[in-house]
C-alpha cells in the first residue's frame, strides 16, 4: 500500500476486514499500511530515548487479531485507530508517572493525553499520551508499577480464560477481584500522591513516616488479593524469534509470512512484533506472553516499588 493511499482506501481495508471473510490480498494491505508508521515509530521512541533516558519498549506494529477484533467490537474506522503503532513505558509511582507525562507533553506539544487514571476502563488505568508525527498517531502508553501490574493480570485473563474480561465480562468471581483491585490500585495512589505533599510540607516527621510503611504494605495486599485469580489453561509462546535493530524489516516480512501460514492453515495463533532493549527489559513490560496469572500476581515479584 502507498503511504499516499487515501484515508477512504484505509477505511474501505477496514470495512473489509470487518465484515469478512479474511482474505490474504487484504491482509497485505493491513501489512503495508502498519509499516506505514515505522519512521514515526521511530522517532518517538528514540526522541524518549535521548532526551528523557527512558527505554520503552516498543510494539511497531499492532497484530492483526488485535486490529480486527477492535474493528469489530468497536464504532471505529480502520484510520481512527490510534494504537497501530506505539511504545510502554513502566514507572515505579504515580508520582514519577506524572514527571513523564509532563515531559512528554513538553517533548510532543499538541499531543493528545488520555488520563484513563480519572475515567478508568473496565477497571484499567493509565495515562496514553498520542502524539501526531509525520501525520501518523503513535500511542505512548505510561503506566505506573501498580496499574500494569491490574493490566498484565487482566490481560493475561482474558488470554487462558474470556477475552471479555478485558472489555468488562467475565465471570463474576473474577470481575469482582479486577474491579476491587483497581479501587484499591486508586486509592494507594491517592495516598501517595497526598503523601508527597505532605513531605513537601513536614520533612522527616515521624508520623508521615509511619504513613510510608503503610503504603508499602498496601501494595503488598493489592498484588495477593490479585493473586487469588484462577490459575486455569496456561496461555504459552509458541516461538520466540529475536532480530537485531538494523533487521527490522526482515522481522516484518517474517512476521507477515507467518500470519499468511497460519491464516491458510486456520490457525488461531496472533503473531507480535515487540522492541525492547532486551529480553528481561521486554518480559518486565509485557509479563502477560511469558508468565501465568499467578506468576504475574506473585507478591514476591510485586511486594514495592521497583528500584
Amino acid at each position: 500500500m502507498d503511504m499516499k493511499v487515501s484515508k477512504n482506501q484505509v477505511d474501505r481495508l477496514g470495512d473489509r476486514l470487518r465484515s469478512g471473510p479474511i482474505v490474504e490480498s487484504d491482509l497485505g494491505l493491513l501489512d503495508d499500511y502498519r509499516r506505514s508508521f515505522g519512521d514515526a515509530y521511530e522517532i518517538v521512541v528514540c526522541t524518549i530515548r535521548e532526551k528523557l533516558k527512558l527505554e520503552p519498549t516498543g510494539r511497531p506494529a499492532k497484530s492483526t487479531p488485535s486490529i480486527i477484533e477492535k474493528l469489530r467490537r468497536e464504532s471505529i474506522r480502520l484510520s481512527q485507530i490510534q494504537d497501530i503503532a506505539g511504545c510502554r513505558i513502566i514507572v515505579a509511582d504515580i508520582l514519577e508517572q506524572d514527571r513523564v507525562i509532563a515531559a512528554l507533553g513538553a517533548l510532543f506539544p499538541g499531543a493528545s493525553v488520555i488520563d484513563r487514571r480519572v475515567n478508568p476502563t473496565y477497571g484499567y488505568r493509565a495515562v496514553h499520551v498520542i502524539p501526531r508525527v509525520s501525520e501518523k498517531l503513535i500511542e505512548i502508553q505510561i503506566r505506573s508499577s501498580l496499574q500494569h501490574l491490574w493490566a498484565e493480570v487482566s490481560e493475561k485473563l482474558s488470554d487462558v480464560m474470556d477475552p471479555a474480561i478485558k472489555y468488562g465480562g467475565g465471570e463474576a468471581t473474577v470481575r469482582r477481584i479486577l474491579d476491587k483491585s483497581s479501587s484499591m490500585v486508586a486509592k494507594q495512589e491517592s495516598t501517595e500522591q497526598g503523601l508527597a505533599k505532605l513531605r513537601n510540607e513536614a520533612a522527616n516527621e515521624p508520623e508521615i513516616l509511619r504513613m510510608d510503611e503503610n503504603t508499602a504494605r498496601t501494595r503488598v495486599l493489592i498484588s495477593e488479593l490479585l493473586s487469588e485469580m484462577y490459575n486455569r489453561a496456561e496461555g504459552r509462546i509458541v516461538n520466540l524469534t529475536p532480530f537485531d535493530d538494523s533487521d527490522r524489516s526482515k522481522a516484518e516480512n517474517s512476521k507477515f509470512q507467518l500470519e499468511l501460514d497460519l491464516h491458510r492453515k486456520g490457525i488461531d495463533h496472533e503473531v507480535v512484533l515487540l522492541q525492547a532493549a532486551s529480553e528481561e527489559a521486554l518480559r518486565r513490560t509485557h509479563r502477560r506472553y511469558f508468565e501465568s496469572p499467578t506468576q504475574i500476581a506473585s507478591p514476591a515479584v510485586h511486594g514495592g516499588k521497583p528500584g
